[in-house]
């Protein structure tokens, strides 16, 4: 996987400086009202809300945007949106296996608006269940390239807290671990003063499935149309790209 880590990682640096950069922070603001709203406005007694604003801080997104969207999810403040969860399955150029996370207000706009994606980019889309099965459940920490600090030092860091990998992406680290000890893998981490990025449950494939260039690009294509999709969060594939292919398509 680290391959696709590689790329979305860099893609996600990319973005925060491009045209992009309003939907990417629209999808962190509506993370942080839902996490308000299930778990409360307190960051320190609500975990996937102090998460949630973490993330959005290291993208540079506005305090007051923040604290905006805690006082909405928290019901503070008026006007926040009774958002839904909802997963899509289906799969992209080359056999990819796709996972598509919505978090909407409008069930229908969402899953026009992933079915026209995927028709109109060589996807197709599948029945429940069908592509899910090749996905785990995960929590993934991404720990940036810090001076004085190894891959071992952030392994010695988690390993106790139920990390089950640490990878080196080339600008950071990814710590893979079960989604239920996400928690307590990213606290470990600010007990050993190792600054992170971001800790998200995420899903991880279980087998990967390797591209050529040309694929890459159909891929790689698909993905941006499905995640300029207001209602979509997040993209989820089992494609691995090498650095040579990375390099070939830019």
């Amino acid at each position: 996987m680290s391959g696709h880590s590689k790329w979305a990682t860099t893609k996600h640096k990319k973005a925060v400086v491009d045209a992009k950069r309003g939907k990417i922070f629209a999808k962190l603001i509506k993370n942080i009202e839902v996490a308000a709203r299930t778990g409360g406005g307190d960051p320190d007694g609500n975990p996937t809300l102090f998460d949630a604003i973490q993330k959005a801080r290291k993208t540079s997104v506005p305090t007051d945007n923040i604290e905006r969207a805690v006082k909405r999810g928290s019901g503070v403040d008026a006007g926040g949106s009774d958002y839904q969860t909802i997963m899509y399955e289906g799969y992209g150029p080359g056999g990819v296996a796709l996972l598509v996370e919505c978090l909407t207000d409008n069930r229908n706009r969402a899953a026009s608006e992933v079915r026209t994606a995927m028709t109109r980019n060589g996807g197709t889309m599948a029945d429940p269940g069908s592509v899910s099965f090749l996905f785990s459940r995960k929590g993934l920490v991404l720990v940036p390239h810090q001076q004085g600090i190894s891959e071992d030092d952030v392994l010695a860091a988690v390993l106790d807290a139920g990390a089950e990998e640490v990878n080196d992406l080339g600008e950071s680290f990814e710590v893979v671990s079960e989604a239920t000890d996400l928690i307590a893998v990213r606290t470990a981490l600010q007990h050993a003063s190792i600054d992170y990025d971001s800790a998200d449950a995420s899903f991880l494939p279980s087998a990967s499935t390797a591209l050529d260039a040309d694929t890459a690009r159909k891929v790689f294509k698909l993905i941006d149309v499905l995640e300029d999709c207001d209602d979509v969060q997040n993209v989820y594939a089992n494609f691995d790209v090498s650095d040579d292919v990375l390099a070939e398509v830019g």
